[in-house]
């Protein structure tokens, strides 16, 4: 009896030591790799599948991916279509803001190629038209982190399933529209919506508890909805409480502790929306 315990210990504790052994192998590999703002596209087109091969589970692959991105130089408002009235490029590595981090590391993870990567930030980045397709323009486009995170089928809402949804906020807000009327972004178009946050006082340790091991965080600032938008910045969650962000303070994107950042004096968010990432169905 004696002898069985001692073998099925020694196996699990082995098991233990060897997926610790892994993880470790996975952090050297990746730190090993060029950063990503300093290779070209074919040297990316290289490497992306090595991350399919290493991390075959979506969600791993994606941690992995946006380890590898940690160290980027911070830059706002740097995608576009490429043609007027925004000629920034529709997908790149060299810099990003707090969007910009995140929806070029869903397209990473989908993608083995530089292409298909741009290709695939297409579907993520901008809504269909009548017959299905994702054409880039600028009123296509994700404008509003808070519609993407309500519509877009590639980064779901999970708010009400973390906490009681007797704790959430909610605020009735016209998209796009001012206080006095006038448009905030030169589009065709508003959009009411009913949005629904975590406010502040949840924001704390049980609540990282019942967060997956990888998901989306948008903060809320309440000073934004005279101005028709509720959202001023995002990150990626991994391991519940690390936030990986492209951060303005720190001109790069980083790896934080996430109630730290959160409960900063020099942040004062008011909520948070959290949300998932749900793999292209039909990618490039």
């Amino acid at each position: 009896m004696l002898i069985k315990f001692l073998l099925i210990f020694f196996t699990f504790f082995s098991s233990i030591l060897l997926s610790c052994n892994n993880v470790k192998d996975d952090e050297k590999w990746i730190e090993s790799l060029p950063k990503p703002w300093e290779i070209s596209e074919t040297e990316v087109s290289q490497i992306l599948p090595q991350f399919h091969k290493r991390f075959p589970i979506f969600e791993e692959r994606l941690k992995a991916i946006v380890n590898w991105k940690i160290g980027t130089p911070y830059e706002l408002f740097k995608l576009g279509e490429e043609k007027l009235p925004d000629l920034d490029p529709l997908f790149r590595l060299d810099v990003a803001d707090c969007t910009v981090h995140v929806l070029t590391s869903l397209a990473l993870v989908q993608s083995k190629t530089w292409l298909e990567a741009r290709e695939n930030m297409k579907i993520i980045h901008y809504k269909q038209d009548a017959f299905g397709k994702h054409i880039p323009t600028f009123n296509s486009r994700w404008h509003f982190t808070s519609e993407r995170i309500l519509s877009n089928p590639n980064t779901v809402n999970i708010t009400d399933t973390i906490i009681d949804s007797s704790k959430l906020e909610k605020i009735n807000l016209t998209l796009n529209r001012k206080k006095n009327g006038d448009k905030l972004l030169n589009l065709n178009w508003t959009k009411k919506i009913n949005l629904f946050y975590i406010p502040t006082k949840f924001v704390n340790v049980k609540l990282v508890q019942e967060l997956p091991n990888l998901c989306g965080v948008a903060f809320v600032k309440e000073s934004y909805f005279k101005n028709g938008l509720a959202i001023a910045h995002e990150g990626i969650l991994i391991d519940q409480n690390k936030l990986v962000h492209a951060s303005s303070g720190a001109k790069k994107t980083v790896k934080v502790d996430f109630l730290k950042y959160y409960h900063d004096e020099k942040t004062q968010f008011d909520g948070i929306l959290l949300y998932k990432f749900v793999p292209i169905s039909n990618p490039f």
